[in-house]
């Protein structure tokens, strides 16, 4: 049954209208939302694998060899794409969890008044009214996550793809691509994988947007290390990888993250961070997302480790399963990042 839910959700969810934040169809795409970020749904679907190693060596394409451009060196005169500057914050995951049940238009108000840089948004419907409510804020759309089946004889991705690239043309929007189908880290999946991410790429180019490969517990791509292994044979300029922490304290029992962020670095475009215990040995998130001023684990010394390996991309903050009014541990979360960001400065907070 899991499994038709989340077929379901990668290729057949309707679009969503404008009155889609409220009753059947907001509670429908919450749903589908919630197998984005906490991984317990998926989890369940498929069987942990023993993990392997391929060949990284790059493979021919039709942009092989081409430089990739860190998330900091993006600029368009675009609504919400300006210069960014180095480490923007910003929150994801806020939707369906907040007591308050706002609306994107009340979310945009809400992050501004905050003082956030801006948001991410969980998969392709509704995204022309979230870039509004965004721009008439003066907020940046900073991701968009999004699902691919790289199991054989499945649509790989939704087609709004295409139609939602047209939308943040110029925006350079990173796409986190959640890919599943198939078990964790199963190497033989990766030439199938591998010509679903050129094409997408393809798609992807005259956007000016980033595609993402997101590391999630319980996805074909599991850990970082699938995702570099990956990006490396795609090998194309807009495609990188992104290091989540919640996903990383799940699935590896090491608490060694420094050479995992050094193999990463050459495409490591966006980290996602919050509050979180050391270990949890109960399944569920309520230990591994928490507010960023929460937790036994020292984020901060992640945060210089990535300045220290030059590191100055996009930093999202994790607020799955984070229940009550979201205004209030938003702020909490704001007020932690302002003393933790030091370390980014090459200071103790």
């Amino acid at each position: 049954m899991l499994k038709r839910i989340l077929e379901h959700s990668i290729v057949n969810h309707p679009p969503m209208t404008a009155t889609a934040t409220s009753g059947l169809a907001r509670r429908a795409l919450l749903k589908r939302a919630a197998l984005a970020c906490g991984g317990v749904a998926l989890s369940l679907l498929i069987p942990s694998s023993a993990l392997g190693r391929a060949d990284a060596t790059p493979q021919p394409g039709n942009q092989a060899g081409a430089a990739a451009k860190p998330a900091t060196e993006l600029s368009s005169k675009l609504p919400g794409s300006a210069q960014l500057k180095d480490y923007p914050f910003f929150p994801f995951c806020i939707d369906w969890h907040d007591a308050k049940k706002r609306g994107y238009a009340e979310q945009a108000v809400m992050l501004k008044e905050l003082g956030y840089e801006g948001v991410g948004h969980i998969f392709l419907d509704g995204v022309a009214e979230r870039l509004k409510t965004l721009d008439d804020a003066g907020l940046k759309l900073f991701q968009i996550t999004m699902n691919v089946d790289v199991a054989p004889g499945k649509k790989p991705y939704d087609a709004k793809f295409k139609e939602v690239l047209g939308l943040i043309k110029g925006r350079h929007v990173q796409f986190c691509l959640l890919l599943n189908g198939m078990p964790p880290s199963d190497v033989a999946v990766d030439p199938h994988a591998v010509e679903i991410l050129r094409e997408m790429s393809d798609l992807a180019q005259d956007s000016g947007a980033q595609l993402l490969l997101y590391p999630h517990q319980g996805s074909w791509v599991e850990r970082i290390e699938d995702s570099v292994r990956l990006a490396e044979k795609v090998n194309r300029p807009n495609m990188g990888v992104m290091f989540n922490l919640c996903h990383w304290l799940r699935v590896d029992k090491q608490r060694d993250y420094k050479p995992l962020l050094v193999q990463a670095m050459p495409r490591l475009w966006a980290i996602s961070i919050c509050g979180a215990d050391e270990f949890d040995a109960k399944p569920g998130w309520e230990h591994y997302i928490q507010p960023l001023d929460k937790g036994s684990f020292n984020v901060g010394l992640l945060l210089k480790t990535l300045k220290d390996l030059g590191y100055k991309g996009p930093i999202g903050l994790q607020c799955y399963g984070i229940g009550g009014d979201a205004r209030e541990h938003l702020a909490r979360s704001l007020a932690a990042w302002q003393k933790l960001s030091e370390n980014l400065k090459g200071t103790t907070p």
